[in-house]
């Protein structure tokens, strides 16, 4: 590709509409807004697309590492381009079960969440999310982005379900002071038991909605279901005015990219892709044999269960994204994910190695987005909080100024 398209960024920028003609998209849902999206304006955003929902990629007013320390420190609130969507009658959860591959849903009971993922008939993995468990009958997948909607209505047809969008739009409010903004923004008490992967019906502004004690960062936190129905303007000013006294931080996709790296979280297309299977990309435990036939289930049986999926430390530098992670001058993988963390002050990785022997190699060297050749480090994941102490509530250690990789 020209190297004059590979120098360039590419966004998505909101304009005053102007004229007496309506400018109508060819296709208006692949571009679509979140409802909150009105709180960025101020901030000249830039957005992405991510499930054809745009999210913000930059806004003036914060820089990353302002982010990751608000997020680390106080309270962010971040709108998403998470796409839930509804799976509901009679058979949603056996239906669901044969969808994904993870844990089995019959298992789950109301008002809980699950982790859950989907592949192809070859192993391969389509996407992956969080699973509602709303009612017996009625389920709110909200994805990460990939399509996935009409490989739900293409294998429906044996099931007494209905697929469907519910024109839900979700927001994260995550930090270590999260649960005390939720508590000044509910009318009542605090949900009791609010619980990691718990679902809570609360109200807000006198206004009945949905909250998952979920997110994707690692750090404690909660996020929000916005449905058509509420007053989604009126939430979203009381939790920016409300969360004033708590330092909170209006933020983009950068404020999860190192946090989320240095968590193990793994981001759909990234990290894996159609030619990953749950096995390479470490989600073993997650994987149900014994709950019956599921897509995929057959040749997951006979594949390869080695772990290609891991994290990386790079020194002094951050890695250019793609095959450069080289022993003895020899590709041996390739960079899915990559920043700087401020708190451990070097390159943060996830990679994907081309054989789980070359895990044990360790030191190696990558290639820098400066063109550079920095030494590097294989690494478990997470990296940091290895027990999740943090996202469950069981640690309230808030980190006062970075602690340099020793590496």
């Amino acid at each position: 590709m020209n190297n004059a398209l590979l120098n360039k960024r590419y966004t998505i920028k909101a304009f005053e509409q102007k004229g007496s003609r309506p400018i109508e998209l060819a296709h208006p849902e692949n571009m679509s807004p979140h409802p909150l999206s009105f709180l960025e304006l101020p901030f000249d955003p830039e957005y992405s697309l991510y499930n054809n929902r745009m999210t913000p990629e930059h806004l003036n007013n914060i820089t990353p590492d302002e982010q990751y320390w608000a997020i680390r420190r106080d309270v962010i609130l971040r709108n998403t381009g998470e796409f839930p969507v509804q799976i509901s009658g009679k058979d949603a959860k056996k239906f669901a079960n044969y969808i994904f591959a993870g844990r089995n849903i019959l298992n789950y009971k109301v008002g809980r969440c699950s982790y859950q993922f989907a592949c192809y008939f070859d192993g391969g993995m389509i996407t992956d999310g969080v699973m509602l468990h709303l009612a017996e009958d009625k389920l709110w997948m909200a994805q990460a982005d990939g399509e996935i909607f009409k490989w739900y209505l293409a294998h429906s047809k044996d099931f007494d379900v209905k697929i469907s969008d519910p024109n839900v739009f979700v927001s994260q409010i995550q930090g270590p002071k999260s649960m005390k903004l939720l508590e000044d923004l509910i009318d009542g008490e605090m949900p009791n038991p609010w619980k990691y992967f718990d679902i809570a019906h609360v109200s807000i502004c006198g206004d009945p909605v949905i909250i998952t004690r979920t997110g994707f960062s690692n750090e404690l936190g909660w996020e929000i279901y916005l449905q058509p129905e509420n007053k989604i303007e009126e939430i979203g000013e009381l939790i920016m005015k409300k969360g004033e006294k708590y330092n909170i931080a209006l933020t983009g996709t950068p404020v999860f990219r190192a946090r989320r790296i240095e968590a193990g979280l793994l981001s759909a297309g990234n990290d894996f892709d159609k030619n990953t299977n749950p096995f390479e990309a470490g989600l073993s435990k997650f994987v149900d044999f014994e709950k019956g036939d599921f897509i995929g289930r057959d040749v997951l049986l006979k594949s390869n269960k080695d772990r290609l999926v891991w994290g990386m430390r790079v020194r002094k530098g951050i890695a250019k994204k793609g095959r450069f992670v080289y022993k003895n001058s020899k590709s041996i993988g390739k960079i899915c994910s990559s920043t700087w963390s401020p708190y451990q002050e070097c390159g943060v990785c996830i990679v994907r190695l081309d054989k789980e022997s070359f895990f044990h190699e360790k030191e190696v060297k990558v290639e820098g987005i400066d063109g550079k050749i920095y030494s590097a480090q294989l690494c478990t994941l997470p990296m940091i909080d290895k027990e999740r102490l943090i996202v469950t509530g069981k640690s309230d250690e808030i980190p006062n100024e970075p602690k340099p990789w020793e590496g």
